[in-house]
């Protein structure tokens, strides 16, 4: 039975589409943090052995594809497709990492929402029958992030705190048919949301209209309730974007509760200092394949949905005076009923 539209935006799948294995690596501040102990490889420093800060975020986006390929228990030769993403220029990250695995590619660009684009596209090749097995993969890099969108870290600009810090690391899921791993249930995709904000130092206040979007848009497709989840979270909304997300969906009579919370804030403890939060591609990533992969095998949550936000600006749009357009794409995942504790 092939994928359902249900509604206008979201998909339905039917056949056991699953995430079958996660990979995370990342930089040392990420591995002092919450997701201490649950990733899968901390590099010493952020240049990864490499000569320069985007050599070191190809090699974090290669590392977590490997790793994930192996941790699935599958051959190089069974991988498909790669899709990635990442927040460079021209998807550098991505494509140069494809060069080195040489696995057929398609570069995605959603901006932070990479890591859902991906897995969503990813399982709709699958089930659609045109890949057997696929990796979605997404990384980011504080230091290459800095340079590109605002001021180089060498400046040593001062930022309000409003402010966010890009997650430097990268994850990759295994997607395929199989019989152990997550289900991936339903996908949402999102619409571009451009509340004319410009402000490249308050991502989150311009990100979260679209996180709320695309969530009211899941319940209505799916007709599922905020209490029929254990876990909901959005991508990398921090500070002032999860309390702007919160109070729009309490707005709409949506009362998630405890069950809300951002990957921006699950990443780095309170006495780390990263301004309002984390950001990047690589903060949903992480959070995704190195926690919520974890409790949903250990039978902790049984339906979690992730909806990873993204800011589709670049530094031309923003020199030129252009507002920040947004988006979010949203995965929902269960365990089988047989895997229920």
């Amino acid at each position: 039975m092939p994928v359902k539209r249900i509604g206008k935006r979201t998909w339905s799948f039917s056949e056991n589409i699953r995430v079958l294995a996660g990979a995370t690596v990342a930089g040392p501040k990420e591995g002092k943090g919450q997701l201490k102990g649950k990733l899968d490889y901390v590099y010493p420093d952020m240049y990864a052995g490499q000569e320069t800060w985007e050599k070191a975020e190809r090699k974090m986006m290669e590392d977590a594809v490997k790793l994930a390929v192996k941790k699935s228990d599958l051959s190089v030769d069974q991988i498909d497709l790669l899709l990635a993403g990442d927040l460079l220029n021209q998807n550098i990250s991505s494509s140069f990492s494809a060069r080195t695995h040489q696995f057929p590619l398609i570069g995605m660009f959603g901006a932070c929402s990479a890591s859902m684009l991906t897995l969503a596209t990813g399982s709709a090749l699958v089930e659609g029958g045109f890949c057997d097995y696929v990796v979605a993969a997404a990384s980011s890099h504080n230091a290459t992030a800095e340079r590109q969108f605002r001021y180089p870290t060498e400046y040593g600009s001062q930022k309000p705190e409003s402010a966010q810090w890009t997650v430097t690391g990268a994850g990759a899921g295994v997607l395929g048919k199989g019989t152990s791993g997550p289900l991936v249930r339903y996908v949402t995709m999102g619409k571009v949301v451009d509340r004319g904000l410009k402000d490249p130092f308050d991502m989150g206040s311009a990100m979260a209209p679209a996180a709320v979007d695309t969530m009211v848009a899941h319940l209505e497709d799916t007709g599922l309730a905020p209490q029929d989840y254990d876990l909901v979270v959005t991508g990398d909304l921090a500070k002032i974007g999860y309390a702007i997300t919160s109070d729009l969906l309490t707005e709409k009579g949506l009362h998630f509760g405890e069950r809300y919370q951002d990957c921006g804030l699950m990443i780095y403890t309170s006495d780390q200092e990263v301004f309002a939060g984390g950001s990047g591609c690589a903060s949903s990533a992480l959070v995704m394949y190195a926690h919520i992969l974890d409790q949903m095998r250990k039978g902790i949550w049984n339906r979690v949905m992730v909806t990873a936000t993204g800011a589709l600006m670049n530094p031309v749009s923003y020199q030129q005076g252009e507002s920040i357009p947004c988006i979010a794409h949203s995965v929902t995942l269960e365990t089988s009923p047989h895997e229920r504790s």
